[in-house]
């Protein structure tokens, strides 16, 4: 090429960058973008929280939901209005009562209301022993909405009421409305204030008025398609996506899309030191960048896609949901994003232009310093890491039990206050009614069975329809407690010894028992699975054995410590009365395939420098090459999943903050100071059995050198 002074030997790189393929690439990607912009507008219509759809494939609980679905009237909404007066009801108050349920069942007919505990003749209008409340239920179908449309207008039609008589509208129907409240545009909020995060670190980054938007634009774009594409996935082969994946869909797009910007850029600055023609230089940055970033796509794809054992439907979707994102992502960034860069030019780093110098030398800087000094004190940074992430661990020994549905708000809502409300003055409705599910001739010795279960209140028989016949069973104790649980347990293995009933056992509490049940299950399942997985994927990107199995080891050493730092803050900070069933696994599951990402970085480039430098140098050079960029994608790739922490739902936040943690764990420690360290300690060893754990033999045949000594090694 005419003005290149770049070596003859690049003209073949110079034809592959030929001056048409970035405008080819950006006019696909317009082209691809009118396409499925109009389908990601549509994965908001096919999310779904519905128990059926959420609960595990195989539990009895799911069984119950889907039976219920398929009955007359068994996919009711079942609200619980509690009308309580600290002084006493008064005749005012219970004429209110009164009235308000006429109202309610007019407006909902034909299956309005029931009363709790009493038989069909009895008084619609439940009051309580100590004078205190009354209560009613009011079973609303599906005809009328889903609970988030229907309780708001069911506390507003129960406004109307005497000075001091208190209303609490509550039940499982109640709080489906409100955390489905809590969902309500969370797609929206997460995506905008990803993108304003996202954005300040990107110009705190570059320090350019205009270099933080192409990065932004690619993720953009990445994140359109894969919410048209995990659309399709769901249409064409009904994937489960609920409203926390797809929050957690936009939330891995923008940070691992951000992270490999943030690499090729640097190798892209990079180069362009070395090559005046900005097509070439683009090829050379991503021959050094795209394995790594490929490999580290490679690795989270092949953990989520571990998710695909699981049992639990939500958690099962997970994997093809978050890898098509990370496939999307992958391929923006390695095609839109470098033919954007491309096509304007060196000027788009204004006003810190990389200028082209066959000259150009390198300045020690921090990473340089950092180096140095973990090279001379290698066992004091190596035990001084380890001790850190071991303090941190000690945090497991704090209240890691299982969060209960009602402490998932940050602020509870009427319905989880209204549960308390209820224990007070109905306690024997301490906890949420399971459903039994029997066949009709075995009804009444099921329904003996289960008045005789050890923990249940009361139990009364429902209707009969479509060759089932349905039983309420109300237990003593409060929802999702460990004594509740104890109930249902005894509850099924009573009615699953009666012959020939059939009989299942399901409701709100036994659907959290089944969840959390498998949730575990699902652990002792995945988190293997997903460990020997990355492990292969890092074997065969260094070539190695021992280095694979250490930086496997950095990893999960991590993954305590950051887990047991936050449950230390979960519990003593921030008050949460445990961790929710699904945060182990997704948090392990990220912080293992995002937090090799950054050991991939490293690895892969000291391996590339070891060739020529030798493992010592090598190791420094990759940490002085990639500290800073690594530092920078992590922070991004933090700030990302810290965004879950303005949520108002405990889960999310629990979600967000371990990640956030762990990723700053993993990028500022364990990648920049336990790995090199231990890399340093080991020595060429690290390599084996590859060519460059060999002694190298000095010219003269004395002994082998040291590593600190070796020349450089050859391929």
């Amino acid at each position: 090429m005419a003005g290149n002074a770049a070596p003859s030997g690049e003209a073949p790189a110079g034809r592959l960058a030929g001056r048409w393929v970035p405008w080819l690439v950006i006019g696909l990607w317009l082209v691809l973008t009118v396409v499925m912009g109009p389908l990601s507008g549509k994965l908001s219509s096919v999310t779904t929280d519905s128990a059926a759809d959420t609960l595990p494939a195989s539990a009895e609980s799911t069984k119950v939901a889907v039976l219920e679905d398929s009955l007359p009237g068994g996919d009711d909404n079942t609200f619980v209005f509690v009308y309580h007066r600290a002084g006493g009801m008064t005749d005012a108050d219970r004429a209110t009562v009164e009235r308000h349920y006429d109202t309610l069942a007019k407006r909902y007919p034909p299956k309005a209301v029931t009363p709790v505990g009493e038989d069909d003749e009895g008084p619609p209008t439940n009051p309580s022993t100590d004078g205190k409340a009354m209560m009613f239920t009011l079973d609303v179908g599906k005809t009328y909405g889903e609970p988030e449309a229907i309780v708001g207008p069911l506390r507003d039609a129960a406004k109307d009421r005497p000075a001091g008589l208190e209303l609490d509208v509550t039940g499982p129907a109640a709080v489906d409305g409100d955390m489905d409240a809590v969902f309500d545009g969370i797609d929206l909020q997460v995506l905008l204030t990803t993108i304003v995060v996202v954005t300040l670190l990107l110009i705190i980054t570059y320090r350019s008025p205009v270099l933080w938007l192409i990065p932004l634009v690619a993720v953009g774009a990445a994140a359109l398609t894969s919410m048209a594409t995990v659309y399709l996935l769901v249409k064409g082969f009904g994937i489960v996506v609920n409203d926390q994946n797809s929050a957690l869909l936009t939330i891995l797009v923008f940070g691992v899309g951000t992270d490999y910007a943030l690499l090729l850029i640097a190798r892209y600055r990079e180069a362009l030191h070395h090559h005046e023609n900005v097509r070439v230089a683009m090829v050379h940055a991503l021959r050094g960048a795209a394995p790594a970033i490929v490999a580290s796509a490679a690795t989270v794809i092949a953990g989520l896609l571990c998710l695909l054992v699981a049992d639990l439907n939500s958690t099962r979707g997970l994997g093809p949901i978050g890898a098509a994102g990370i496939l999307c992502a992958l391929v923006a960034m390695l095609t839109l994003f470098p033919a954007i860069l491309v096509v304007l030019g060196r000027r788009i780093f204004w006003p810190a232009i990389p200028r082209f110098s066959t000259t150009a030398e390198e300045k020690p800087g921090l990473w340089d310093r950092l180096g140095a000094t973990i090279s001379r004190r290698r066992w004091v940074a190596a035990l001084g890491s380890l001790g850190v992430l071991g303090v941190l661990a000690i945090g497991l020994t704090g209240n890691t039990g299982a969060l209960r549905e009602q402490d998932q708000f940050v602020s509870a809502p009427e319905s989880v206050t209204g549960f308390t409300v209820l224990r007070q003055h109905f306690p024997e409705l301490g906890g949420q009614p399971m459903t039994v599910f029997t066949r009709p001739e075995h009804q009444e010795r099921v329904l003996d069975v289960v008045e005789g279960t050890p923990g249940v209140a009361m139990a009364m028989p429902g209707e009969t329809s479509g060759g089932w016949a349905d039983i309420s069973v109300f237990p003593k104790d409060a929802p999702d407690t460990a004594a509740e649980y104890d109930t249902i347990k005894r509850v099924r293995t009573a009615v699953h010894a009666v012959s020939g009933a059939e009989a299942i056992v399901g409701g709100p509490s036994a659907e959290n028992l089944d969840t959390e049940v498998t949730a575990s299950r699902d652990e002792k399942l995945v988190i293997p699975l997903v460990l020997a997985v990355v492990l292969i994927v890092l074997a065969l990107l260094l070539r190695a054995v021992v280095a694979p199995l250490v930086l496997m080891a950095t990893v999960v050493v991590s993954f305590a410590a950051a887990y047991g730092g936050s449950v230390f803050v979960f519990d003593t900070v921030l008050g949460f009365q445990g961790v929710d069933y699904s945060v182990p696994l997704l948090a392990f599951l990220f912080l293992v395939a995002l937090g090799v990402d950054y050991n991939i970085f490293l690895a892969s480039r000291a391996r590339e420098e070891t060739v020529r430098l030798g493992t010592r140098q090598g190791m420094l050079k990759a940490l002085s090459a990639t500290g800073g960029v690594i530092t920078s994608a992590g922070l991004v790739l933090a700030a990302t999943f810290a965004v879950l922490v303005t949520l108002p739902l405990v889960m999310l936040i629990e979600v967000g903050f371990l990640v956030a943690f762990g990723v700053l764990l993993d990028a500022l420690l364990v990648r920049s100071v336990l790995v090199p360290a231990l890399t340093l300690l080991i020595g060429r060893r690290m390599w084996w059995p590859s060519r460059l754990s060999r002694p190298v033999e000095p010219p003269d045949g004395h002994r082998p050198l040291a590593d600190d000594e070796e020349p450089a090694p050859q391929r």
